[in-house]
């Protein structure tokens, strides 16, 4: 009757209080808006993170770009998330590193107000900072990061209009990145080489079509490498000093 999945209706049925609020949800979910949104919460590994229309909802490939990066060093001592939206790669991040001071960064004051909400519940000593990647952090930390994650936006323009109804309803700025899609990573690969520690590392989700050239935007670094997410797509750029 609804004409959605009867799983998305098994979802929304065990959120809604009553018949006239579930059908409220079935319209909303018919009408684009993620399922996520409409039950205010989705999982983020161990986690479940409170998400609605400020921020995106959060994906396995992103869960994915969590475990690629802790698997990659030992107690490092600064952890940075660029681009922070809910939270949920530097609350991981703080889970895996518990020594670690880990800062969650983004330009959206907005998502910041969630990712607060999401670090008071599961990581408290996460620091969140707003402002424009690195523009966000303070200047002692130059030179003393040594880890670097983020899922940046890497959608270019002209292909807004391709992307899923729901995905359209998320957040165009930390979806789109600009005409060619690769202009917050080149920022990325320009600015944090004056971040980062000797031995520092950079792990990037990229989409699955910009492995090549993803590589070439960070060419100065000494290590690059592109890997692979469950699905055997180009998902993760790896860069090391």
């Amino acid at each position: 009757m609804s004409g959605l999945p009867e799983h998305e209706l098994r979802r929304l049925r065990a959120v809604a209080a009553d018949d006239g609020e579930l059908a409220g949800f079935v319209a909303r979910r018919v009408g684009g808006e993620p399922l996520q949104y409409i039950e205010g919460s989705a999982p983020f590994g161990p986690f479940d993170l409170v998400v609605d229309d400020r921020v995106l909802v959060p994906r396995p490939e992103t869960e994915g770009l969590w475990e690629l990066a802790a698997s990659l060093v030992d107690d490092p001592r600064v952890v940075v998330d660029l681009c922070t939206g809910s939270g949920a790669v530097a609350i991981a991040l703080a889970s895996s590193f518990p020594g670690a001071r880990v800062v969650g960064t983004d330009l959206s004051g907005a998502a910041l107000d969630v990712a607060r909400m999401n670090g008071a519940t599961h990581a408290p000593a996460v620091e969140w900072s707003q402002g424009d990647l690195f523009g966000a952090l303070d200047s002692a930390l130059a030179g003393r990061i040594d880890l670097v994650v983020s899922n940046p936006p890497y959608v270019a323009a002209a292909e807004w209009a391709g992307l899923p109804d729901d995905v359209r309803r998320e957040p165009h700025v930390a979806l789109v990145a600009g005409p060619t899609g690769f202009e917050v990573l080149a920022r990325i690969a320009t600015e944090s080489v004056a971040w980062l520690a000797p031995g520092g590392l950079v792990v990037c989700e990229i989409g699955e079509t910009q492995g090549a050239e993803a590589a070439e935007i960070f060419a100065a670094f000494g290590s690059i490498r592109i890997v692979a997410d469950l699905s055997g797509r180009d998902r993760y750029l790896v860069a090391g000093t």
